[in-house]
């Protein structure tokens, strides 16, 4: 899926690319280049493509694979706006949005564990790993960024300091590794050996230093047996180049500290590589909202800025369109008690105060309210429509799913998935019967009922019942008689 706008500015971007070689052809290899998959949800994955001025290798950096661990995916946000003299950096700095949005390690498992063959079904996670595995195949190395527990030492030390824990270490797969069919040997321990003792002069405090750390993830009695599905693996083992895990200590006492030693260990690999910074940076400064722009029943777009509120009618439709701050990415929007966590770019029908929250990650930086005031009629729902707020559970992916009310479900083709009920349940959903239009689930008995069925996206559903007969799109309609009260989508999409 990706970013629509990324591909219609694509024969804008080539004419001013052309401009730019005819005008500075000694600057004509530097280039960069920013796709977008899944915009404006909660699974927005950003990946920065930077080309040096002068040809060399690429090192890929993959930060927020795991969503509670912030050192990792701020560090990588630095990079993704270098500028290169030679060679050339994938940055992902936000691999896994939805877990750094619940500030969670992964709500629905470990990502870094995904790298293993995909299911027959893939989730979401599995579509942004397949995206993944294919930037690690066109990179030389990888770099992937995390925040362990304690500090990792050789030898036990005490409860938080030892050969168990992850923090304050660079990790390999082994020690070396010879590629089959070939006399090459990939020397990783000695790689990291190298950056570690270039990087600990810069560490005064002896317990802040790093080590290197050899899981033996292949050897039959490793204890770390689970990392044959992790990124690092996957890039040795499957594209043959060097891989490293980079860990800072969640114990660190700030989240500076652990950005600094990121960058610390980033940069000197890049030197190893013979990856050459142009203009590095770093900022530090707490997010801030300048304003959001929003219109209100598809009228002129306004201006709202901090100490605001918006004021509203019941029924009034929002429509949150920019968000204006002192950082760029990472920035996420949420209506509070309408749709999910991301609801940027997203129309919803207000019929009681709320609020609009603004986040950088997990972190909760600006809050506008939002009002009903009783000026003029308030639009009112038909008695017999659902509640606002009434959703659709719907089992697919691997978990369950709140759909709301005019809300589209995107599911590959293929994709199976159940629905399950109203929520929340109530007098006025007592009589109400959930049809998926082009699907039959009793053929000898069709009552219209659908809740309860496995529905195979791939082969139950019936064209002609989709919209405009397309097969894209598919309608969920609940409906009381010959009346349909609430209205859910379905959209099919091609796998990866």
């Amino acid at each position: 899926m990706l970013d629509r706008r990324h591909r219609a500015n694509g024969a804008l971007g080539w004419a001013i690319l052309l401009c730019l070689l005819l005008l500075f052809p000694g600057r004509a290899s530097a280039r960069r280049e920013h796709l977008t998959y899944f915009p404006d949800t909660a699974y927005e994955l950003n990946v920065y493509k930077i080309r040096g001025r002068k040809p060399g290798k690429t090192l890929m950096l993959i930060g927020g694979i795991q969503g509670n661990e912030p050192g990792g995916f701020l560090s990588a946000d630095l990079y993704a706006d270098m500028s290169l003299e030679k060679g050339n950096l994938i940055v992902v700095p936000r691999a896994n949005f939805y877990s750094i949005l619940l500030n969670h390690r992964g709500p629905h498992g470990d990502m870094n564990r995904k790298f293993a063959p995909a299911p027959p079904v893939p989730s979401m996670e599995d579509r942004i790993v397949s995206i993944l595995k294919k930037l690690i195949g066109e990179s030389d190395y990888l770099l992937n960024l995390h925040d362990g527990s304690g500090y990792y030492y050789p030898k036990p030390i005490s409860k938080w300091r030892g050969p168990t824990r992850f923090g304050q270490s660079i990790i390999a797969d082994c020690e070396e590794y010879t590629i089959p069919g070939s006399r090459r040997t990939i020397r990783l321990g000695e790689m990291a050996r190298e950056v570690i003792r270039e990087v600990n002069t810069h560490i005064e405090n002896e317990l802040y230093r790093f080590h290197f750390n050899n899981t033996r993830t292949g050897a039959p009695d490793s204890r770390h047996k689970e990392q044959r599905k992790s990124a690092t693996y996957y890039a040795l083992t499957h594209h043959h180049i060097p891989a490293f895990g980079v860990e800072t200590s969640k114990f660190l006492p700030s989240i500076d500290l652990k950005v600094r030693y990121h960058n610390l260990v980033i940069n000197a690999f890049m030197r190893m590589f013979g990856i050459i910074p142009e203009t590095p940076g770093f900022r530090s400064e707490p997010p801030a909202l300048k304003y959001l722009v929003l219109s209100i029943n598809n009228d002129t777009p306004i201006v709202v800025r901090p100490g605001e509120r918006v004021m509203l009618r019941s029924g009034d439709s929002l429509y949150v369109s920019h968000i204006e701050a002192n950082y760029e990415r990472g920035l996420s929007l949420d209506i509070l008690g309408y749709g999910e966590l991301h609801d940027f770019r997203k129309s919803f029908c207000i019929r009681r105060n709320t609020a609009i929250v603004v986040r950088k990650d997990h972190q909760k930086f600006a809050e506008i309210p939002v009002r009903i005031h009783s000026r003029g009629q308030p639009v009112r729902a038909p008695a017999s429509r659902l509640p606002q707020g009434t959703y659709l559970v719907v089992e697919a992916k691997g978990y369950r799913i709140l759909l709301g009310q005019n809300e589209t479900l995107e599911l590959v083709r293929g994709e199976r998935m159940k629905i399950l009920d109203l929520y929340p349940p109530s007098p006025q959903t007592a009589d109400v019967t959930v049809n998926f239009k082009g699907f039959v689930g009793d053929w000898k008995n069709n009552t219209g009922e659908d809740r309860g069925y496995l529905i195979d996206t791939g082969s139950d559903l019936l064209k002609r019942y989709s919209l405009a007969k397309k097969g894209e799109v598919w309608e969920i309609l609940a409906s009381r008689g010959e009346e349909v009260i609430a209205r859910f989508l379905v959209r099919l999409v091609p796998g990866h």
